[in-house]
């Protein structure tokens, strides 16, 4: 398997000293399963072998390899060395290692198909690690590894390997399989040649074949001459593919040369065309300066334009600052008027947090004192009990002292010998017995918090299961939406559309019905999606019809295109109207922000008046941020005809009421459908996961439950021996106390009962008398809550006595502010239209004064001298068209003379 340094002495005319010799790895499987690893020699003759220099295997590590969580490290000796132990011992797990760790496949090791076969079970990953001997003047790169090289294979649990490739003094070198192929072909190590190691299987299917054809092969195989056939053969191949490509060059080549000979044949045809080149190019300056005088017309125009478009924005700008200048007097009243509602607003806040941890104190207080109370009566009841119990057994004790008979004695104390033995048999069975009622008590609460582990994980299962199945069809409803958007409000929808716009052509619609509504609205503010899909909820699957016939019809094809139990959309019947309701006495607003119908873009007055009639959707404010939203609807008076509130997360606010949105992300009203189905998509793989997470949970649970419910089994089990046991004690224990009809009884142990109950009055007395203080504590500090409680409401209540009549006066004053603003707006809008307008114009003149330059630059370029062109450039180019023509026609007879002469 490797080189050795040896000395043979053979016979006389051998005179080639031999310096390689080959391991021979075989294993034979017996019932102990002993394997061996031996080096070969090729010597004939009598032969004196020393220490081997390079090649050699000094010593192997296993870690998590197939059954053994951690194997040797082993070290071999120099020459033969045989690996003996007991079935398991990894004899076979140090075979297939050396085959594995030096780069060979796991088929070549007759113990599986794949690497990850060789992690031990429960484990991540494997690790191998192989000292070759790297000595004398055959070493491999000596002076970068030194006398040893390591060679570490890690193998993870998904069959992949890695490899390190260190020297002796442990330094990393490489982590390439070339460089180990390197290696094992200087050393000649070969280790999926039969003659090198030799498996069981294969040395099995040796011995026990009878054909000379498969030892024929093994031969093959062993010297490497099927391998040099195949070599062979590729090569023989690859000569003949090389030759047929010389002899198809040479082809080519000559057709090369009269295809030559043919350009140069038209080359001579096509010298009359440089005339017409000629006047293409004057034509050509021509047009490139009347393009510069077209230009120049042009942007005298626009300068023109320009001056009287700053003359009239000075105009509207002195509009605007005196509309402005009433604006902030009008402003600086409200926020006046504000900044006292606020300030009151602010006491109230600061004062009801207060209030609230003042009533939680109470709360607490009361509990404690509750809580105390009952302990000191029970304090007190648990002394009067046990004074009672003492008294009762001194009287008894009392009565048994002058009942005793001495004459009994000797007879009484054998029994109580005999009894006291049984006793202390009997306080050790019960104490078993306890011990095992205990165990019994604990897996049986071990199993039933296994059981509602359980049944809480399949219930979190059943709810991942649901809303995985929700989220996968959304994502497939998604997925269709790529050929057509429509299909997002449901699979039936474009069959639908398509019903409805055959039984219209039909007659069968007095109007055309209009849905699903979500598809003819647009959203003015991306974010604001799942606001709008929050706020609208099921009539963006909508229909409009114009009457109730159209209704029914509309009904009919939804029979028709939907199953039975599926939800249709829901059909609104108004009468069909051209122009969009006036909403503006009774819409909403807010000078920062939009309603719902101010944020959505609606082309069809259908959809806006179905909106507006259904879900009032002027009257709904839409604020992003939810800490805004309650200062708006709750700290202060809601805006004038509003009564909710949506917020960017869904979340709807009403003046008294905040309801959270249970919805993270809008699903119809998006406008990246891509960056959806990839968000849909990480949230199911997400899902997927956790619920791998459950189902193993689940399994671990059972196989938990399986083991408790067997040890309570064999528990109980034992629990029934014990009792049976310590019935019969009980029984013996009788028939004892039952020998003397008049059996005195054990004095001294009541006396010690006694002594015990004065202990225990002694220790709840000193109870009794520390829960009375603590009693008398709490009842105070019970009181002192109960008033700063009461003082908190009274602050509360006057604080918002106060507030109602400036709330009045801020509406009044907002009224004022919202009216100045409208108008400020107004004059604001026309300067911003014309501003835009302006600026579009000087940018345009900008732009072309930048084009004219580039013309000019461009036309200096082509003539450098300004030509005076007295025709247009339309001319022009009709005459360069045409003569561009001519040439191409003269070029497609000749020949082009640029490409004949390349």
């Amino acid at each position: 398997m490797a080189k050795r340094k040896e000395e043979n002495f053979l016979p006389m005319g051998m005179q080639k000293k031999q310096r390689q010799e080959q391991d021979n790895v075989s294993e034979e499987e017996s019932e102990e399963e002993e394997e061996s690893l031996m080096p070969l020699s090729p010597g004939t003759a009598s032969t004196q072998v020393i220490s081997a220099e390079v090649g050699i295997i000094e010593s192997i590590q296993l870690k998590n390899f197939m059954c053994h969580a951690m194997l040797g490290p082993f070290k071999f000796g120099s020459n033969v060395n045989f690996v003996v132990g007991n079935n398991g011992s990894g004899k076979s797990a140090v075979l297939t290692a050396l085959i594995v760790g030096l780069g060979g496949k796991a088929l070549a090791t007759n113990r599986g198909s794949s690497l990850k076969g060789f992690v031990k079970d429960g484990q991540s990953s494997a690790d191998i690690s192989i000292t070759l001997r790297n000595r004398g003047e055959d070493a491999f790169k000596p002076r970068v590894y030194g006398d040893s090289i390591t060679v570490q294979q890690h193998i993870s649990l998904e069959g992949n390997r890695s490899y390190k490739l260190k020297g002796q003094t442990g330094n990393l070198v490489s982590t390439k399989k070339e460089e180990l192929t390197a290696i094992l072909d200087h050393f000649n190590i070969q280790v999926d040649n039969p003659v090198s190691i030799l498996t069981q299987e294969m040395s099995k299917q040796f011995l026990q074949s009878k054909n000379e054809g498969d030892k024929y092969k093994f031969f093959m195989k062993a010297t490497q001459l099927e391998q040099m056939k195949e070599d062979y053969s590729y090569i023989m191949d690859t000569k003949a593919r090389t030759r047929d490509q010389i002899e198809q060059g040479e082809e080519r080549l000559l057709e090369l040369r009269r295809q030559c000979l043919e350009k140069e044949e038209r080359f001579q045809s096509i010298a009359d065309l440089s005339v017409m080149k000629k006047k293409l190019e004057d034509l050509k300056h021509e047009m490139a300066w009347a393009l510069v005088g077209e230009y120049e017309k042009e942007i005298q125009e626009m300068r023109n334009q320009v001056s009287a478009g700053e003359d009239r924005t000075v105009r509207l700008m002195q509009k605007v600052e005196d509309w402005r200048a009433r604006v902030g007097v009008a402003d600086r009243k409200f926020k006046a008027i504000q900044d006292n509602l606020e300030k009151i607003s602010e006491e109230a806040i600061e004062l009801e947090p207060k209030c609230i941890q003042a009533k939680e104190d109470l709360i607490h207080k009361k509990k404690a004192y509750n809580d105390a109370e009952v302990l000191y009566i029970r304090c007190r009841n648990e002394f009067r009990g046990l004074e009672k119990d003492g008294e009762q057994l001194r009287n008894r004790i009392e009565e048994l002292k002058r009942s005793a008979n001495q004459s009994l004695e000797p007879a009484r104390q054998e029994r109580q010998k005999k009894i006291a033995s049984l006793n202390e048999k009997l306080k050790s069975y019960e104490d078993q017995e306890d011990f095992l009622g205990q165990e019994m008590e604990r897996f049986r609460q071990t199993i039933e918090k296994d059981k509602e582990e359980r049944s809480r994980i399949k219930q979190e299962e059943s709810d991942v299961v649901q809303t995985l199945n929700t989220k996968r069809r959304h994502l497939h409803q998604l997925k269709e939406t790529r050929t057509n958007r429509l299909k997002q409000f449901g699979s039936q929808v474009p069959a639908l559309l398509e019903a409805i716009e055959d039984a219209y052509r039909k007659g069968q619609f007095t109007r055309k019905p209009v849905g699903p509504l979500g598809a003819c609205i647009r959203l003015r503010d991306p974010e604001l999606a799942l606001a709008i899909e929050c706020c609208l909820k099921g009539l963006i699957f909508a229909f409009c019809c114009h009457n109730y016939k159209d209704e029914r019809v509309l009904q009919g094809l939804m029979k028709k295109l939907y199953p039975p139990n599926a939800s249709r959309p829901q059909i609104i019947v108004s009468e069909f109207r051209n122009e969009v309701y006036d909403v503006s006495r009774r819409a909403a607003y807010h000078p920062e922000f939009p309603t719902v119908l101010t944020a959505l873009e609606i082309d069809n007055a259908v959809v806006a008046n179905s909106l507006i009639d259904m879900r009032r959707i002027e009257t709904v404010l839409l604020i992003k941020s939810s800490p805004l939203a309650r200062a708006v609807m709750q700290l202060q008076k809601p805006p004038k005809n509003c009564n909710e509130a949506f917020t960017a997360e869904g979340d709807q606010v009403f003046e008294r009421r905040y309801y959270s949105s249970e919805r993270t992300r809008p699903r119809y009203l998006t406008g990246d459908v891509e960056k959806e189905i990839s968000h849909l998509e990480k949230e199911v793989e997400n899902k997927v996961a956790q619920l791998n997470v459950f189902q193993q949970h689940v399994s671990s649970l059972e196989s938990d439950l399986r083991k408790n419910q067997e040890l309570v089994s064999n528990h109980h089990r034992h629990l029934k021996e014990l009792k049976i046991k310590i019935k019969k004690i009980l029984l013996e224990i009788k028939d004892l106390e039952n020998e003397e009809e008049n059996q005195s009884v054990d004095i001294s142990t009541l006396e010690e009962e006694d002594e015990e109950i004065k202990k225990q009055m002694k220790k709840v007395e000193e109870e009794m008398k520390v829960r009375k203080e603590e009693l008398d504590s709490l009842r105070k500090q019970r009181s002192e809550a109960e008033q700063t409680y009461e003082e908190f409401k009274l602050k509360i209540h006057q604080v918002s006595e106060l507030a109602e009549p400036v709330k009045e006066e801020l509406n009044q004053a907002y009224a004022e502010v919202d009216t100045q603003k409208r108008s400020l707006r107004h004059y604001e809008e026309k300067l911003r239209q014309h501003t835009d307008t302006l600026t579009a114009k000087k940018d345009e003149l900008s732009q072309t004064e930048k084009e004219h330059q580039e013309k000019s630059a461009l036309a200096r370029k082509i003539c450098p001298e300004r030509i005076e062109v007295k025709k247009s450039p339309s001319v022009l180019d009709r005459e360069i068209t045409r003569l561009r023509q001519k040439i191409q026609s003269e070029s497609n007879s000749h020949g082009d003379r640029e490409e004949i002469i390349r």
